[in-house]
């Protein structure tokens, strides 16, 4: 089993797990490659290394931001600087496409008619229910603007279809 760590043109970074070197160069040539992100077939097979362990003096505990120091942290944003992040950029994309995995499953897929039906259950005609669907900008401002909670996002590829 052969574990590749693989890259699209977007920087989206993921692994590819195949039989064989011929295997991945294969499904790489046919096109059957696709990032699990935005669906881009023209994938990069990345430079990758067995991890070791070193002594530092950083330590992985150093990077990470205890519930104690979280309470006085006033931004929005918390940056880190390490010379090797490449594994947290993983866990974040990885703990996103979960996150997002258990929305669409909890929530009911009614495609175009999504303002339709947000207002139906806002209106209390339709029962109340975690719905999704597609809308243009303006109606979804209009929704919010009649005091229903609309939560814009992007919608990728990867949610279309069941992923391993």
């Amino acid at each position: 089993m052969k574990v590749y760590n693989l890259a699209c043109p977007l920087d989206h970074r993921f692994e590819g797990w195949f039989a064989s070197e011929a295997d991945c160069l294969a499904q790489q040539d046919k096109g059957m490659l696709a990032c699990p992100v935005c669906d881009n077939t023209n994938i990069a097979r990345m430079p990758s290394a067995p991890h070791i362990a070193k002594s530092s003096s950083t330590s992985s505990s150093e990077l990470a931001v205890s519930k104690a120091d979280a309470g006085h942290l006033s931004g929005d944003v918390v940056a880190l600087t390490s010379p090797d992040h490449s594994h947290l950029e993983a866990q974040v994309q990885a703990a996103f496409l979960k996150g997002m995995r258990e929305l669409m499953g909890r929530s009911e897929d009614v495609g175009n008619s999504f303002a339709k039906e947000a207002r139906k259950i806002h209106y209390n005609e339709s029962p109340e229910r975690s719905i999704r669907g597609q809308t243009t900008l303006d109606e979804a401002e209009s929704l919010r603007e009649e005091g229903i909670d609309v939560l814009a996002m992007p919608m990728m590829p990867a949610f279309k279809n069941t992923l391993q």
